[in-house]
Parts: C-alpha cells; structure tokens; sequence
C-alpha cells in the first residue's frame, strides 16, 4: 500500500510522522514522507522517501496569532499546493498530522480515505471534561461538575469560532462547509497520559507513542556512579525558558551528575565537570537516568516514562500544561512553575528520595502493552 505522510517540521510532529513511516516500510508498505526543509535530510538517512512539504512558508495574509486562522486557512493554502505532489504519489492513504491539516483536506479534494495522527493525547473538545489545557482533573460531586459546566461554557466560543473558520477554509478550496472528519484517528500516546471521556470517538485508537531518534551519536555521561539527571529542554516555541542553566545552578552541590540532550543549541560556557550535552540519543541517555527535567512536551514526557523513568516537568505554553499535570495525577512527575534553580533541586530531590515516583512511571511504560498497531488502524481504514 501507497501512503502518502504529512507532519510539518516542528520536532513534536517530524519525528512521530518519521516513525510511523518507518513502521509502514517495515511492514511492506511505500510511504513518502511530506514535511518541513529541516527535517527532510534526517528522515531520508533513516531510509524514509521524504520530500518537501510545498506551501509551508508564511504568507503576508497569514495571521499566526490566531491560531484558528493559523491551522485552517494555512491548512487550505497547504492542501492546495499539495495537490500535484498527491498526483504523483498516488497514495492508497493519506495520514495527515493534527495541526498539519491540509494533508487531510488534499486527500478529501481527491476522495483518498485519510487517517489523522495525533502525536499526543486526544485534544478534542469533550462533554465530559474541562477543556483541554486547564490542567484540571474531571470535576467530581455537584460542584466539580458546575466547574466545568462553567469553564466549558467559557472556552465555548473559541471552539465555534475555530469550527466557523475550519468551514470557511473548506468552502475556499472547493469542500463542503461539514467536515466529515478522518477515517480513523491516530492517538500516539500511552494510555496512562490519556483521560476518560464519555464521548469517545469512534474509530479512535491509541496506538502508543510514536518515537524517533533523530541521530545516532550517542553523549557520554559524566564519569561516576552518582544519581544521574537528564535535562530535556523543550523544542516548542511555547517552552519555558532557562530550564538547563537554572538546573546546573540548582542542583550544583547535590551529589548528582546531570546529561543535557541538546537538539539545536550547545551547554552553556564553563558548564562544570559533572555536567555533559549535546545532540545525542535519548533513549541511550534515558537507560541511565533517573530522573528527567523536561517541559512536558508529549516527545520527551512519553519517551521518559516508556523507559520507566520519572520527570520533574517545567511545562511552557500550549498542552504542556496539561501534560503536565496528567502526569502529576498519575505519580509520574512534579511540576515545577515558574522555573528557577531552588525549585527544580527541591523537585529533583523530590523525586530521588520517594521511589514511588519511579514506581509509577514504570506503570505508565507498561501500560503501552495495551495499545493498538497504528499499520493496522490505517489498513482497516482502507478497507473500510
């Protein structure tokens, strides 16, 4: 089967799309790969077929701080651009990344089925629940249910509105205003980070996460035997800010050794001697670790506890937030906000002192074993 990807180059959606294409070669399949500049040369030396996603550059129309705006009228100018490229590929399926919308709308333009991946939890809105990016855990009793009544009446205009303007960006580019939705849905995540909801989609799964290593080097860590931290700056533009240096300041004196995985920038000068970085791979760094200081992007927070290792999370914007606090619930992780030196070396030490912590972690990688295979979803939505 022919399948053609699409993720833009942010690392969060690269490299699930990477892995997942890597699952469908292994399978016998032919996918090709669209997405961004940055992110072509390291997926064609995995052996991935990856070519350029056309109609990703800014337009002078284009207004990024509106984020409706942002995803579907760029989504139509993508899906149009993208066109020709489909032609060529005549693929059997379309997966189009969740923010990476017009994939989805250039398959539905040439009634190719087409499966959404969502390289996180489910953040479809939910009757069920308070809205995604609160943080807040289901609301229970009478007044944990008035609360999200409430916040969800509150965050109600902003989802017609993003629906109001998904429609007008169909309509552009010739579609019916409905959106018939996705075929199936991808929710590349484990199920400990994802939250019951009473409305549940159908033909939704949760197919675990979807990890890529972007390299093959690999970073020493600091010579010794002592407790070994892992430093994961966020890659998203929402991240918090400062995370490594304020926890070389933090937890100078503690007795630990401390391994920054760096994909775009370098350890800071007169980094100390139990300290060592830069761009190498996690998984090599997370089979020693024992704790993880990220931002709580899903990459980073999922890969860490599938490894069995807990996190000191410093979360940014955009779902961090909720990731974060998810993770928290669970026993998996402390959240640290706003970010400095005292509050990361308390949060490590946390951490390090109550195995409890590891012990959930190590619950949330098992729970992988009761996820779906993502190859499968899309060939049943074929079939279907």
């Amino acid at each position: 089967m022919r399948i053609a990807l699409v993720a833009g180059p942010d690392a969060g959606h690269a490299f699930p799309a990477t892995a997942l294409a890597l699952r469908f070669a292994a399978n016998g399949d032919e996918p090709v790969l669209f997405t961004g500049t940055s992110r072509l040369d390291g997926a064609r030396e995995a052996g991935v077929d990856a070519r350029l996603l056309p109609g990703l550059a800014p337009r002078p129309e284009d207004d990024d701080l509106d984020a409706g705006a942002r995803i579907h009228e760029r989504a139509a100018h993508i899906a149009t651009c993208l066109l020709p490229e489909l032609d060529a590929v005549r693929p059997d399926l379309v997966v189009s990344d969740v923010l990476t919308a017009g994939g989805g709308l250039a398959a539905e333009m040439r009634s190719i089925p087409w499966v959404e991946l969502s390289p996180h939890s489910l953040y479809l809105p939910s009757r069920g629940l308070p809205p995604i990016g609160s943080g807040l855990a289901r609301g229970t009793g009478v007044r944990g249910r008035v609360r999200d009544v409430i916040l969800r009446a509150a965050t109600g205009r902003s989802v017609r509105r993003g629906l109001r303007q998904r429609g007008a960006a169909r309509q552009s580019i010739g579609l019916p205003r409905r959106d018939p939705g996705p075929a199936a849905r991808l929710i590349a995540t484990l199920p400990a980070l994802e939250v019951d909801r009473p409305d549940w989609p159908p033909n939704t799964e949760i197919v675990g996460p979807l990890l890529w290593e972007p390299t093959s080097a690999v970073v020493a860590p600091p010579a010794g035997d002592r407790p070994l931290v892992m430093v994961a700056p966020s890659t998203a533009v929402t991240g918090a800010v400062g995370m490594l240096e304020a926890s070389i300041e933090g937890l100078q004196g503690e007795g630990v050794a401390l391994i920054a995985s760096l994909l775009e920038s370098a350890l800071p000068p007169g980094a100390p001697e139990w300290v060592t970085g830069g761009l190498g791979r996690q998984d090599v760094m997370l089979a020693d670790a024992d704790v993880v200081v990220c931002g709580g992007g899903h990459g980073m927070l999922a890969k860490a506890l599938a490894h069995g290792v807990p996190a000191v999370v410093v979360p940014g914007g955009g779902d961090q937030w909720e990731l974060a606090n998810r993770a928290a619930r669970q026993g998996s992780a402390v959240v640290v906000r706003p970010v400095g030196p005292d509050a990361i070396r308390d949060a490590v030490r946390a951490v390090l002192r109550d195995p409890r912590h590891r012990e959930a972690a190590a619950a949330a990688g098992a729970s992988a074993a009761a996820v779906a295979d993502p190859v499968a979803v899309c060939h049943a939505a074929v079939r279907r």
